[in-house]
């Protein structure tokens, strides 16, 4: 199955970003992608972190939500929509929710962001609890390849890449990672990151991101990445605006958890 991952730098204006989502995976598709994965945050990096208020939508509906059906839909793939807000119960926060549209256009699993990130480093300071409503379950979703392989697709959202008890309650095939990382984060720990998770999990992980400076002036890690199950860098883009794609092969991965099957000896 060839699998692309999407990096953006998106801005603070909702139209430009579903615009440059859409040219993305049309690029994707004519590189012969079936599921193509877009970052967190692909709709908005506004301006302020409340921003994303002012564009949260119902599930199921608005602009964004149909916009990305359409993708799906126009170009015959499995399309993970990375992030983007959704309505919570509390009027001050949203969900920072992951869906995924079917090649129909239809969107069949919704995951809400678990793990919400805090830092403050003297020069840097973050708190998304102020304005996200976290999740409360792990999702994953099957995905029936062309070739006739059903993968088992696990969910997560950038910060989550740090609780590896996460990775394990999804026993994926595939683990996806949208994110943001902030650039000195991401410069210390993204790779080492996505390849511990790999390697723990013998599945192949795919990490679309954010990667450059956006109108508010934060700056992201970017370097998305398709990482197989030894741990290996398949693919990968430095900053920038990029369409990241590779195939990945059932069997290698049969074979890597036939040859060690770490997963077989979990005693915890």
């Amino acid at each position: 199955m060839k699998m692309a991952v999407i990096q953006m730098v998106s801005t603070a204006r909702v139209g430009d970003n579903l615009q440059a989502a859409r040219a993305a995976v049309a690029q994707a598709a004519q590189q012969g992608a079936e599921l193509v994965v877009l970052p967190e945050y692909f709709c908005l990096m506004g301006l302020r972190d409340t921003d994303k208020r002012a564009v949260q939508e119902p599930w199921g509906d608005g602009p964004i939500q149909h916009a990305m059906a359409e993708a799906a839909r126009a170009h015959g793939l499995w399309l993970v929509a990375g992030t983007l807000p959704l309505q919570s119960s509390d009027p001050q926060r949203v969900f920072n929710s992951s869906l995924v549209f079917s090649p129909q256009g239809e969107c069949v699993v919704r995951y809400d962001k678990i793990h919400l990130f805090r830092l403050d480093n003297g020069s840097e300071q973050f708190d998304e609890a102020r304005t996200i409503m976290h999740g409360q379950q792990p999702v994953g979703f099957e995905l029936p390849s062309r070739d006739g392989h059903r993968w088992r697709v696990g969910l997560s959202v950038c910060y989550d890449l740090r609780f590896p008890e996460l990775y394990r309650a999804l026993q994926a095939d595939l683990l996806l990672v949208p994110s943001a990382f902030t650039w000195g984060t991401g410069q210390a720990h993204w790779e080492l990151l996505l390849r511990a998770r790999a390697v723990e999990n013998l599945a192949f992980v795919g990490a679309p991101a954010q990667g450059g400076t956006h109108d508010s002036g934060r700056r992201t890690w970017g370097h998305s990445m398709i990482i197989d199950p030894w741990g290996q860098v398949l693919a990968q883009c430095d900053d920038g605006p990029a369409v990241v794609c590779c195939e990945l092969d059932a069997a290698q991965l049969a074979q890597r958890r036939a040859q060690l099957p770490a997963l077989a000896h979990r005693t915890l």
